[in-house]
């Protein structure tokens, strides 16, 4: 009788090991803690709605393409009239009062950031730190442009390097450039990778002392990425050639070869 009440619990402990370790909140990904709940009664924007009780939400984690993507029509198709739950790693509203928060309907464990993401209807953002939670992302952004879903249909959203005028033409938006970085030089308190050779006009990433601190914490030297090709994302700015600003290490991705 005991070794069969003995065998009851093992197999019992296992079970709960196994539902533990493949429950949604070991799911890992964008999955924090809940933030809050509600019904989607309004779509804002293309990343922003509005709940029952009044709350706006803002995905957080993305960003949309504002000449693709002009309305919310993709948002609403996945949470008109559904009710969500908002994770978050805290749920302090924006300057506008919008909640920032990743989103799941319920009984998804898939965010509505993701399913975005593998429409190709939007772009993993500068702004995720969680390393789970990015690698979520960007596999969602991966699949679209391998698939040429959405927005990958048209080569023309990841920029050439080479092209500073081309890149010029998106001042102030979220913008992806691919190329292969010719140096990196120091001045004064900021590190360039340079695209070009002409630094009043090329293309040129810029990384603070304190952003150079997280990528040496990281293990990754700036100075590593001479001579090799990669992807930036942030927001483009004009400082003789366009520029961007690289705060944290997720906005560059190595690329193979040379």
């Amino acid at each position: 009788m005991t070794r069969t009440v003995n065998r009851f619990i093992a197999a019992a402990l296992c079970a709960q090991v196994l539902f533990t370790a493949y429950s949604p909140a070991r799911a890992g990904g964008c999955w924090f803690e809940p933030q809050g709940e509600g019904r989607v009664v309004e779509i804002v924007d293309a990343r922003s709605f509005r709940l029952q009780d009044g709350r706006e939400v803002r995905l957080a984690g993305i960003e949309p393409i504002p000449e693709r993507v002009m309305t919310g029509e993709a948002l609403g198709g996945i949470l008109t009239n559904r009710d969500v739950i908002l994770r978050g790693e805290e749920d302090t509203p924006d300057r506008y009062g919008r909640q920032p928060a990743f989103v799941f309907p319920v009984g998804s464990e898939t965010s509505v950031q993701e399913e975005l993401l593998s429409q190709g209807k939007a772009l993993v953002s500068a702004t995720v730190t969680n390393k789970e939670c990015a690698a979520a992302l960007m596999g969602g952004e991966n699949a679209a442009r391998r698939e040429k879903r959405g927005i990958w249909a048209d080569r023309a959203v990841i920029k050439n390097a080479e092209s500073p005028g081309d890149i010029l033409t998106g001042i102030g938006r979220f913008t992806l450039v691919e190329g292969k970085v010719l140096s990196v030089r120091q001045a004064g308190t900021t590190t360039y990778l340079n695209f070009g050779r002409n630094w009043t006009r090329d293309f040129a990433v810029t990384i603070s002392r304190r952003a150079s601190a997280v990528f040496e914490a990281a293990g990754i030297l700036p100075k590593s990425f001479e001579n090799r090709r990669i992807r930036v994302r942030g927001f483009v700015e004009a400082r003789g050639g366009p520029r961007i600003e690289v705060l944290r290490v997720g906005q560059i991705e190595l690329l193979g070869g040379n």
